[in-house]
């Protein structure tokens, strides 16, 4: 299974958590669901390698023919409404320059995908854009699937560079050449999509509206973490379920009945997966990331073990709601055993780091260098 951890989906790894025994059985008997997965895991680095290629080469056009990068960086950072994304007059030059460079670029571009979002996500894209050609009997030609599903992956990928610009904890040296990149990743992201149409150009602009929304509430929790409530931080999560529920409905080209099955489905699993990043982070990073669920519930509990525990339900009932699709999916739908074996990895990537934080006890660590002081 793809994951820049490759070790999370080892025997030894699946072992430890319920949802990995599952998988593991459902790969031993060879099932339906488990067959389907692998079918689009086969070559899975090739067919990655072969997408950077094509990301790759549209931004390096991109940045070099672009006759007037501020412009195009002013327009971009109202279109955020984040000032923090901006690059200053006297550097784009500078940068663009050395963003020329093709070896230079490539590592940039292979920083930013190196994400367990967007490498989790890549072979499922791919997975439920047959589904969804297959229950619709529409024959999509190659190079219009690709630029569809390259486009939305894009579109994801984008996320990693404005996180690590606004959250300041990687890839410091790297942030300005990530502040000039992100207007050329979102162009590059539009143009693909409208390869389908103008229908999934209009649902990808609705989703990536709400997603800055999301992404605004992110950034102002981030200036005034004191501020955090159970309802800004379902507001924060619209960043996940925006971008990822449109890439669903997308796949399904934008069709009913499958664009909400799909939407419903990949939304809330973003949401789940957000909860166990959170809980990855703060093992990662020896800290609870602001804004967070972990915050939130530590400082409304005032103990840090049971915001965790409560993290950990969180993201259940995240993936409950998203194994709701699975009841609305028609009878004649082929594909669903591999949305239900789809949930199993998304579950255990969350048990898994769930039980790593218990085992290592960080527990104490993260109240020491937690930066919010608690209620009394």
């Amino acid at each position: 299974m793809s994951s820049k951890d490759e070790f999370l989906f080892k025997k030894s790894a699946l072992m430890s958590t319920k949802s990995g025994k599952e998988i593991l059985k459902q790969t031993i008997l060879r099932e339906k669901g488990y067959k389907q997965f692998y079918k689009y895991n086969t070559n899975i680095e090739e067919k990655f390698q072969d997408f950077t290629k094509r990301f790759l080469l549209s931004l390096h056009t991109q940045i070099i023919s672009d006759p007037n990068p501020s412009a195009t960086m002013k327009k971009f950072v109202e279109e955020t409404s984040s000032s923090e994304l901006a690059l200053d007059d006297q550097k784009i030059s500078d940068v663009k320059a050395r963003l020329s460079k093709p070896e230079l670029l490539a590592d940039r571009v292979q920083r930013i995908l190196n994400s367990n979002y967007v490498k989790m996500t890549f072979p499922v894209l791919d997975a439920l854009f047959d589904a969804a050609s297959l229950y619709y009997k529409q024959n999509i030609p190659m190079d219009i699937k690709n630029a569809i599903i390259d486009g939305h992956l894009i579109a994801i990928d984008l996320s990693e560079p404005m996180d690590r610009i606004i959250d300041k904890d990687e890839d410091l040296e790297y942030l300005d050449d990530y502040r000039l990149m992100n207007p050329y990743i979102l162009e590059i992201a539009r143009e693909k999509i409208s390869q389908g149409g103008d229908n999934l150009l209009r649902s990808f602009e609705e989703g990536f509206k709400d997603a800055r929304i999301g992404q605004f509430i992110d950034s102002k929790l981030k200036v005034k973490p004191e501020s955090i409530n159970d309802e800004n931080m379902i507001g924060c999560y619209k960043k996940y379920r925006a971008i990822m529920g449109t890439t669903g409905r997308n796949m399904a080209l934008n069709m009913k009945p499958l664009n909400e099955v799909f939407n419903l489905g990949m939304a809330r699993a973003g949401e789940s997966v957000g909860c166990g990043n959170e809980i990855q982070d703060a093992i990662k990073n020896g800290a609870i990331k602001i804004p967070s669920w972990p915050l939130y519930y530590t400082f409304t509990t005032n103990d840090v073990r049971k915001a965790f525990d409560l993290t950990m339900k969180k993201s259940e009932i995240y993936l409950d709601e998203a194994r709701m699709a699975l009841y609305m999916i028609p009878q004649d739908f082929d594909y669903k055993p591999f949305l239900e074996f789809l949930f199993l990895t998304v579950g255990h990537y969350n048990q898994y780091w769930y039980n790593n934080l218990n085992r290592r006890d960080l527990y104490p660590l993260l109240q020491k260098n937690l930066s919010l002081p608690l209620r009394t």
